[in-house]
């Protein structure tokens, strides 16, 4: 998944109580930092604790890989970034959890050796599926982006329908909000404001989409960066996600296991959650601006988030060498 963009990032700038969307913001960042430091300036003593672990390495997409731009389908990317996430696949286990379609992320990466998972975990694709999560009417096989046979997990695949005549209602409804868009991401709608120029539109556009959803009471709706989410009513999200890929990875306790989460958005939380309750693995959360988290620890940006996985990188290269 709270973001004031315009805001100064500087550690002794005062922050506002709430933001545009109604997440409480602490009183500077410099103050924030203190109980959520930096990855990197904290590197080397989350390596100490990551020794003789196996790492397992979540990274959401917008906000983390790619940074926030006014026109969703053109988050892409750096080739430098791709190459990062690339060398960090080669020494651990990583996966990509987005809240966009887990097609459309892999067209933004097109990398073969992570796993994706999109529409918020609710469509998630590996080699075997889970045994725990042995549900055959959420897994398919198929044919993966990579050509190879896949196990599809879906466990909203029955509110499909359900979504799409939603998505129709609301780009109907919404046509004339200019600079609005709705996004069709498989298992959860995402609609965009943020080339909305006029705040009163934003206001009409919030109305719009609560009265279309008030006649779907298993959905419910919540908001990012300039976006309103929308979601069925299915007890999964990123932290869900995060355990059965753990599973699939075949992690059946957590005694070595450290997971290592970097997200920015709200519905990143759930996965932060997780970690806390395993009581092993680092939290990251990607955020200039102070703002309330579960992480433990933080980077400011894709570029710091570039950086730390290439230090993480190199470390793993240099543990293997002075085996």
């Amino acid at each position: 998944m709270g973001y004031i963009s315009q805001l100064s990032t500087h550690s002794n700038m005062k922050f506002a109580k709430s933001d545009e969307n109604g997440e409480s913001l602490l009183c500077s960042y410099a103050s924030w930092l203190e109980n959520h430091p930096s990855a990197l300036d904290n590197f080397e003593e989350l390596m100490s604790i990551a020794k003789g672990k196996q790492i397992v390495v979540f990274l959401d997409y917008d906000g983390t890989l790619s940074p926030i731009v006014d026109d969703p389908d053109q988050a892409y990317m750096s080739d430098a970034m791709r190459a990062a996430v690339r060398e960090i696949a080669s020494c651990f286990p990583t996966a990509i959890v987005s809240g966009r379609r887990r097609n459309k992320v892999y067209e933004f990466v097109k990398l073969r050796n992570v796993y994706y998972a999109g529409s918020h975990g609710m469509d998630i694709s590996t080699p075997l599926g889970s045994a725990k999560y042995d549900d055959q009417k959420h897994h398919t096989k198929a044919i993966g982006e990579k050509g190879d046979q896949v196990v599809l997990f879906h466990p909203a695949k029955e509110f499909l329908p359900t979504i799409q005549e939603i998505i129709q209602l609301l780009k109907e409804n919404t046509t004339r909000i200019k600079g609005s868009m709705v996004e069709d991401n498989m298992f959860c709608i995402s609609v965009h404001y943020r080339r909305v120029k006029n705040e009163e539109d934003v206001g009409v556009l919030r109305e719009i989409v609560e009265s279309v959803m008030k006649d779907y009471p298993n959905f419910h709706i919540s908001r990012g960066r300039k976006v309103m989410e929308i979601r069925p009513n299915v007890n999964w999200d990123k932290g869900h996600a995060l355990m059965y890929l753990l599973d699939t990875l075949g992690f059946e306790s957590f005694n070595d296991v450290l997971p290592i989460y970097l997200g920015d958005d709200k519905t990143d939380e759930d996965a932060f959650k997780v970690i806390r309750h395993i009581g092993r693995g680092f939290p990251i959360i990607v955020s200039s601006i102070a703002k309330e988290t579960k992480a433990s620890y933080s980077l400011r940006d894709p570029a710091d988030v570039m950086t730390f996985l290439i230090r993480l990188a190199k470390w793993k290269n240099m543990l293997q060498k002075t085996k």
